[in-house]
């Protein structure tokens, strides 16, 4: 070889590489993507680069994460298993995986190596496989529900975690605040039950924290002599898994292994049966609360957030709590001695949905009280999870729409650059080239917009309010959108001596912005833009009024969803948008004290935000000698830009960022052993 020949370099070979290379962080973030995964999976790498994994199918990722854990404590490993497309179709494939260890040593993440498999006879072997392990994993999930005492199901927990995964022994140890107990055991000493540490120096805790959903503990990595599992003769292995009750985790399966390695399948396998215990000791607990306090049964009953139901053999009601007055319309009158107003799921634990009359969905779960010969129905109201599932699919629908247009341009332009280069004079290569950058232009807006709108759904558009001069801030972005457009005529009324409003500025001037814009943008014969301000009660109201075609009847409200856009206004063909601007104003004025509505008019549109009037407490009003000039810092433009797509005025100083004190859930309730001991960790 020529000593002239620059050497390769590793990202040359990756792109070359005809398999679909992945590599995952120690978040399980996606760090590197390279040609071929795009090719095979459909997602461009700026797509998924600092997310999750989106191939994995949802029946999947108990296997995806066990092999994680697997390879992150040994070997690398290949399997055959099933992933998506972009697009949503399966696809065989053949993935090896192997951990990539940090530069001062540990472990930095994965490098996943995946490329389809035509092999029919591996597919099938695979498929029959996981069929078999779905059957027995069945078999020993309605075993563990044919019993409804809570220490009975705790002890079939343990016993199936041997027969499921092959381990030498087994537990269940049960969080109670800071520390875990012992509470059920199989193939070890009886002496161990009810044995209890502290959290903070169990697995169990080093699991929660890591926030993984199984840890993988051996012999060969850390010391394990010093746990109390170390009563199993020969313990090299422990795998563990936590198991959620409503949500909050309830305890911990430990499965020992002192014969053999720990495979995928058993990680599988335990982390399958970990959601399956987290239902049954959910069920458990419902019914021995019942069983045992039956005399306080439907003050239990009403102290559910869900819907409880008590049926006779029959089918009929006969108790029927708060919660589900509250979530059907009946009252108990009305419905005992009668079938309930829904469907009653056919099978023992699988639950069904359903819509009521008044359009909310209740998700509905059944368990049998095999003493008695009832039934206790369970049910849920679940509108706001549909409500995001359609939601999902408006986002899917409209940011498709929005981004199918540019980027067909960039690549259309791109494509024409390429094949006609030499052909194509100066000019006509400046403008191809400019219009590829007015199209990632108005890419990168739409980023932005997606953005904001994410983190005003989570409450995350920081405010900070501060007294200042209202009229200053509506004149600059008047005189700003006044230069936009020569088919409209924007003017501001503001009477003098108008009161100091307490509110933040930058996000005052955001709301100000979108709204002209609005008004300019669905008005696009022209006409006047008119900006009045006046004083109600303790608050200012600022109105924008257009001359467009106005709102449809109906739509004052739900222009401020995400994503709606309805009636003439809404015509994507015509106006485009992802249908977010008027949802973050109005968070951002209601994070100030203020809201943001929508009114017709005869002719037009009218937008009136407030915001509340300074009383006198907090800082003093801004700077002295201010010259009636708000600016910006850098940084806040590109922010006003992601929500009106133009280029941003001048705006006030961006507050100080004050901290945030979040408040979480009350912890779950735990039951406390009777005679708790204290020693070793586990």
């Amino acid at each position: 070889m020529s000593s002239e020949r620059a050497p390769l370099s590793a990202e040359a070979v990756l792109a070359s590489s005809a398999d679909a290379v992945v590599g995952l962080d120690s978040e399980l973030r996606v760090f590197l993507w390279n040609p071929a995964a795009e090719r095979l999976f459909g997602w461009r790498a700026r797509e998924v680069l600092g997310g999750a994994l989106p191939i994995v199918p949802a029946e999947l990722k108990a296997e995806h994460g066990a092999v994680l854990e697997q390879v992150r404590a040994g070997p690398s490993l290949t399997i055959h298993s099933r992933r998506v497309r972009n697009d949503g179709t399966p696809i065989d494939v053949r993935i090896s995986t192997a951990a990539l260890p940090a530069d001062g040593g540990g472990h930095a993440g994965w490098v996943l190596t995946l490329y389809p498999t035509d092999n029919e006879a591996q597919a099938h072997t695979a498929a029959m496989e996981r069929a078999r392990l779905v059957r027995r994993l069945t078999d020993v999930v309605v075993d563990i529900n044919a019993d409804l005492s809570l220490q009975s199901v705790l002890d079939r927990i343990s016993s199936a975690i041997t027969e499921l995964t092959g381990a030498d022994a087994g537990g269940f140890v049960l969080l109670n605040e800071d520390r875990v107990e012992l509470v059920s055991i199989t193939r070890l000493s009886d002496e161990l039950q009810g044995y209890s540490a502290p959290l903070e120096t169990s697995l169990f805790g080093e699991l929660l924290r890591s926030g993984k959903s199984v840890l993988l503990a051996n012999e060969d990595t850390r010391g394990l002599q010093d746990l109390v599992w170390a009563d199993l003769p020969g313990l090299h292995t422990i795998a563990l898994c936590a198991s959620n009750v409503h949500g909050r985790p309830y305890g911990g399966l430990y499965a020992l292994y002192s014969q053999r390695r720990v495979g995928h399948v058993e990680l599988e396998l335990l982390e399958l049966l970990a959601a399956h215990a987290g239902v049954a000791i959910g069920n458990a607990m419902a019914y021995e609360e019942l069983n045992h306090q039956r005399v306080h049964e439907q003050a239990v009953a009403d102290s559910s957030a869900d819907g409880i139901a008590v049926l006779d053999f029959g089918g009929r009601v006969r108790k029927w709590n708060r919660s589900a007055v509250e979530l059907t319309g009946y009252p108990a009158e009305v419905v005992e001695g009668r079938h309930p107003p829904f469907p009653i799921p056919a099978c023992h634990g699988r639950p069904i949905k359903h819509r009521l009359k008044d359009g909310r969905w209740l998700e509905i779960l059944m368990a049998r009280i095999p003493r008695t010969h009832e039934w206790v129905v369970d049910f849920r109201d679940i509108t706001a999870q549909k409500a995001m599932e359609d939601e999902r699919e408006a986002f899917l629908a409209t940011t498709g729409h929005e981004l199918r247009t540019p980027i067909t341009a960039i690549h259309g332009f791109a494509t024409t650059l390429i094949r006609k280069w030499s052909r194509m004079s100066s000019e006509a290569q400046r403008e191809a080239v400019g219009n590829i950058v007015d199209r990632s232009t108005a890419l990168t807006l739409l980023v932005e917009r997606l953005s904001l709108g994410s983190d005003a759904s989570r409450g995350e558009l920081d405010v900070n309010p501060v007294p200042f001069e209202l009229p200053r801030v509506l004149r600059q972005a008047v005189m700003t959108f006044r230069s936009l457009s020569d088919r409209h005529d924007v003017v501001l009324s503001a009477p003098e001596g108008l009161p100091t409003v307490f509110a933040d500025p930058l996000a005052t001037g955001i709301i100000m912005d979108q709204l002209l814009d609005n008004s300019i943008k669905f008005s696009p014969e022209g006409g006047t833009v008119h900006v009045a301000v006046a004083v109600e009660g303790d608050a200012v109201a600022v109105s924008v009024d257009d001359d467009g075609p106005g709102l449809r009847p109906g739509d004052e409200e739900r222009v401020f969803d995400r994503f709606f856009q309805g009636g003439v206004r809404g015509d994507r063909r015509r106006f485009g948008g992802l249908g977010l601007g008027l949802y973050i104003v109005r968070k951002l004025a209601q994070d100030q004290g203020g809201d943001v509505t929508a009114r017709r008019l005869e002719r037009g549109t009218r937008m009136c935000f407030t915001l509340p009037l300074h009383r006198g407490e907090g800082p003093g009003p801004l700077g002295d000698g201010d010259d009636g000039a708000v600016v910006e810092p850098p940084g806040v433009a590109a922010v006003r830009v992601g929500v009106t797509g133009r280029e941003a005025p001048q705006g006030p100083p961006a507050p100080q960022e004050s901290p945030k004190i979040s408040t979480g859930p009350e912890p779950l309730p735990r039951q406390r052993s009777t005679r708790p001991k204290a020693g070793r960790p586990v």
